[in-house]
């Protein structure tokens, strides 16, 4: 896994900044519980989405366990953020309204003990939103890219830590049903068959371990998946 304090200063640059940020807050306001509440966003990273989910009578959260994530964070939203783990949330059962998990899971060995932390701070009613099949976005729209590994991608869908099924059969089992789900766009993150290359040779891509570069022209951009799962009353 990256070293998080490492990548803070570019962090935002390197993921799509402010247009994909812009897209991503978009998508989870259009999933929140609308007027005054608690939203806690995990693993809120530089603060780049979090601090667009601000709004009237919204008293927004981030929590991160980087310093030099959280330092950037901070800068962003004065007061509005948290040094914790998601396995290990300071905060209380049943305190908050919503909970945002975005571009976390697909990280994890193991994401329940995360998705359970969530659950255990959602009040009744409240909301978990989060982002599914995240690796799968590059491959949401066709291109030879696709394609040609599409095979791979099969075979390594079974690991796959977010996958959509997964998630949603751990919440059925904890009290958590769908309540909503949309897309958006990672704007200008559409990979070029060199830039799969580089990715690949750089062990970022777990189902591919070789691959020979051909030209530069993008593929389509990801499309990111959120799902929304409310708490039974």
């Amino acid at each position: 896994m990256l070293d998080y304090d490492d990548e803070a200063q570019h962090y935002d640059a390197s993921r799509g900044g402010e247009p994909r940020a812009r897209a991503a807050a978009d998508a989870v306001e259009r999933l929140l519980p609308q007027g005054p509440g608690v939203v806690l966003d995990i693993a809120c990273g530089t603060g780049i989405v979090t601090e667009r989910l601000r709004g009237p009578g919204r008293t927004v959260v981030g929590v991160d366990r980087s310093p030099g994530m959280l330092g950037l964070a901070g800068r962003r939203m004065p007061g509005g953020v948290v040094r914790g783990d998601a396995t290990r949330l300071p905060f209380a059962a049943a305190s908050v309204d919503a909970v945002v998990i975005v571009w976390l899971l697909h990280l994890l060995p193991d994401p329940e003990p995360v998705l359970a932390e969530a659950a255990r701070v959602l009040r009744p009613g409240g909301v978990l939103i989060t982002t599914v099949d995240k690796n799968g976005g590059y491959f949401a729209e066709d291109s030879d890219i696709a394609r040609v590994t599409a095979d791979l991608r099969q075979q390594y869908a079974p690991q796959v830590p977010d996958d959509s099924a997964r998630v949603l059969r751990w919440a059925a089992e904890r009290g958590l049903e769908p309540a909503g789900r949309t897309v958006f766009p990672g704007t200008g993150q559409g990979r070029s068959p060199r830039r799969w290359c580089e990715a690949i040779g750089a062990e970022l891509i777990s189902w591919c371990t070789h691959a020979s570069p051909d030209q530069d022209v993008a593929r389509p951009d990801p499309q990111y998946r959120l799902v929304a799962l409310s708490l039974k009353a």
